[in-house]
């Protein structure tokens, strides 16, 4: 069954390895002395200046940087299907992403690269070491609010596939988080905050560090336009080979008043936001995970919720809509269907408006 055509979790061959601190200058480094212990506020003042935002057309996400010399470590999915990918560093400073230093869809994870000297930089630490009830520290900017700090405890280390372990937190994370560091009491980035459980209290995701480390070790630069269209051969060669029957699809038919009052950018962030959410949330499902699918396109539907001006008040009813006939059901994969028919629809009558304006 086909409904997207990016490749979240297509193979790719990275070995993990540990985390390699030699000479290089531009390798992260600790100025805390082992086995110190710090509080969340002498956390998030140590760590701050290396924790960026990360802007596409469609949306943000949190990232940190890695190296002096401008690596900047994020989700893959905060950037995916993006050309134009801006890095807002702590100083207020605007750079735009030159390349891709390397990506690993099996993991959501990148490695962007700016222009930049002599960056602060955080400290990776082996997540290996990690145990449910150690504590954590999220820093990132949820729903655009900068620099917010929380904590909680590692709840629990899941294997979700043979492959990919993920990290369960109580730490509060909210859609803008993606991509940020999780610390454990040391300082040190122990995971990147990655998902939301919706429909329970604080359950929460991120990847382990040492998925970054493997990135790190094994840099393979290529363009944003590249990394798109090689994520989105791949995927379309493997939905051919799986070949999975069409569901009864539900997609409303909306009418071209749906979208008045709103703007051209107002419905490019429409078009952006849906496009990007399919992008990531099609392959999780086409792998099997219906509910983290589900957890994306619900995640999405909401932030644009939140972004869209008062005045776009159509595709905001219609997002509602779709979210809540998905909630109401009880299969994850139905509720992945309810919530892309409702994003087909608004597709569907964006494409009939341009066509109409064209004319």
């Amino acid at each position: 069954m086909r409904i997207g055509a990016f490749g979240l979790l297509i193979s790719v061959a990275l070995g993990l390895v540990a985390c390699v601190r030699g000479s290089d200058p531009n390798a992260p480094g600790s100025e805390t002395a082992e086995g110190q212990k710090l509080t969340p506020a002498e956390i998030a003042e140590r760590s701050t200046p290396a924790i960026v935002s990360v802007h596409t057309e469609a949306g943000l996400g949190t990232g940190f940087v890695l190296r002096q010399d401008g690596w900047i470590v994020t989700n893959l999915h905060v950037v995916a299907g993006h050309d134009d990918v801006m890095v807002l560093l702590a100083n207020g400073k605007r750079l735009p992403v030159v390349e891709v230093m390397n990506a690993s869809p099996q993991h959501d994870l990148v490695i962007l690269r700016v222009e930049a000297a002599k960056l602060p930089v955080l400290t990776l630490g082996d997540s290996d070491h990690v145990r449910p009830g150690d504590p954590v520290v999220a820093i990132g900017h949820p729903l655009g609010l900068e620099d917010t700090v929380s904590n909680g405890l590692v709840s629990a280390i899941r294997k979700v596939q043979d492959d990919l372990v993920v990290l369960q937190i109580s730490a509060p994370i909210a859609p803008g988080s993606s991509g940020g560091p999780l610390f454990n009491e040391r300082g040190e980035v122990i995971g990147v905050a990655t998902a939301i459980l919706r429909g329970g209290q604080n359950i929460n995701l991120g990847l382990p560090a040492n998925y970054v480390n493997a990135l790190a070790q094994s840099p393979d630069p290529l363009s944003l336009a590249q990394l798109s269209r090689a994520l989105r051969a791949l995927a379309e060669a493997q939905d051919k080979e799986r070949g999975r029957d069409a569901p009864e699809r539900k997609v409303p038919k909306h009418a071209l008043s749906l979208m008045t009052g709103c703007d051209e950018r107002a419905t490019a962030m429409l078009g952006h936001g849906i496009s990007g959410a399919i992008e990531v949330g099609a392959s999780l499902y086409n792998q099997g995970n219906f509910a983290a699918c589900y957890h994306v396109y619900e995640g999405a539907a909401q932030d644009l919720e939140r972004r869209l001006p008062k005045r776009c008040a159509g595709p905001k009813r219609a997002l509602a809509e779709g979210r809540s006939r998905a909630a109401k059901l009880d299969d994850p994969s139905a509720q992945a269907w309810a919530m892309r028919d409702a994003f087909d629809g608004l597709i569907d009558v964006i494409q009939r408006k341009s066509e109409k304006d064209g004319d």
